[in-house]
């Protein structure tokens, strides 16, 4: 499986009120799109993104533990001490799937809060796993696909970050004991499990190697 970014233009910053007359920043817009090749030259098929969406929903939106992070996480785990804002919806329109979010007071979200007072462009990311299938010379995202999030709040959202598209996305991650982890990691640890004390440095080296090469090839 691969960690799958998709970064989202068409978001709307807006403040509404809540119950208490205090009034809260939210993020609102198209989130996925489906049935259309992105910039990354990938499709999302809509029934596939529909049984994710409802899971994601019942699972994460439902129970107030939808979260999204300021910038680009390495991976697909929620870091809180990164969280900036709360996911409160996700509704299909057509093809494509409007969220909306709010922002928090967490030192994430203040930060994100005062970078939009100041004038400065921000927009979405959504964050998932999934495999990828070629046909007719677009990345097909299969059906094993799956949310880690939504929505990361991002700046500069016009151009791929680097770094996410070129090395995290060219890892491949594995499901350990219900917990994803990078198929590297978990080939390393069995290199180093199985190896003597007396060859453990050239296994080591042998292993930075092996991560240098596919930093490399990515």
């Amino acid at each position: 499986m691969k960690l799958i970014t998709e970064l989202n233009e068409q978001i709307k910053f807006i403040s509404e009120e809540g119950s208490e007359g205090k009034r809260s920043l939210y993020i609102t817009g198209p989130f996925i799109q489906t049935e259309v090749t992105n910039r990354n030259n990938r499709r999302y098929v809509r029934e596939v993104v529909e049984k994710e969406v409802k899971r994601y929903t019942e699972q994460y939106i439902d129970k107030g533990r939808a979260l999204g992070e300021l910038g680009h996480p390495e991976g697909p785990s929620i870091n809180l001490d990164r969280v900036c804002i709360k996911i409160t919806e996700l509704k299909q329109s057509d093809n494509d799937f409007i969220g909306k979010a709010r922002v928090l007071e967490t030192p994430m979200g203040i930060i994100a809060k005062n970078l939009l007072e100041s004038g400065v462009q921000l927009g979405v990311s959504t964050r998932g796993m999934g495999s990828l299938k070629e046909r007719n010379g677009v990345m097909e995202v299969q059906d094993d696909f799956f949310l880690a999030t939504a929505a990361d709040v991002v700046a500069d959202p016009s151009a791929p970050d680097a770094f996410v598209n070129g090395i995290m996305e060219g890892v491949d991650w594995v499901w350990d004991n219900g917990v994803l982890k990078t198929k590297q990691l978990e080939q390393a640890k069995k290199i180093i499990k199985e190896t003597s004390s007396k060859n453990l440095s050239e296994a080591k080296l042998r292993i930075f190697n092996h991560f240098l090469s596919n930093i490399k090839n990515t």
